[in-house]
């Protein structure tokens, strides 16, 4: 599978970096689009520069290259997520506006009609969050919170991001194991 992730200066950049770990661990051909605001929130989130994904991205983008493959439908990605997904960018995707190289990619697989998750993370919504996700999702947009489970029992942080992602790879059709509900 070829995947594009892009990371925007939402909190939860740990759910990026372990997406993009696990699904390279799998066999995915990932790449990589941070915004301005998503790579300062990486280094400070995580302690480390956003181009450690360098070893695991097979490109990573900034979202000023408004000519990278990803602003192009010939661009032969399979899925997109945008993880984390700041509301400025859930408003963007909503309302058809491509002004950086994420929000033309988002606009490009929802008009190839290609998968696009929105890994949206605000607490709490307020209306207008909700009539863009509602907006988003009637374009063809999937809003997949960042919203842990517990039914597993979760000992760490790492578990519960594990988690989460390991399910968004599997809903990919990715081949990852993650517990099951009743498992």
């Amino acid at each position: 599978m070829r995947l594009l992730v892009a990371i925007t200066g939402a909190s939860g950049s740990i759910y990026g970096k372990k997406l993009v770990e696990n699904a390279t661990e799998v066999g995915a051909e990932v790449e990589v689009i941070f915004s301005s605001a998503g790579e300062k929130v990486y280094a400070h989130e995580l302690g480390e520069p956003p181009q450690n994904l360098a070893s695991l991205a097979k490109a990573i983008y900034r979202a000023d290259d408004l000519f990278a493959p990803p602003a192009s439908g010939s661009a032969p990605y399979e899925a997109m997520v945008i993880c984390p997904c700041t509301m400025g960018t859930l408003a963007a995707v909503a309302q058809g506006l491509a002004s950086n190289l994420i929000h033309r990619a988002a606009d490009v697989f929802l008009k190839e009609g290609r998968p696009l998750y929105l890994v949206v993370r605000e607490t709490p919504f307020n209306r207008i969050h909700l009539e863009n996700m509602l907006r988003a999702s009637e374009a063809g947009a999937i809003i997949y919170p960042a919203m842990p489970a517990f039914y597993y029992r979760p000992e760490t942080l790492e578990e519960m991001v594990a988690f989460f992602v390991r399910r968004l790879l599997a809903r990919l059709g990715l081949p990852v194991h993650h517990p099951r509900w009743g498992n």
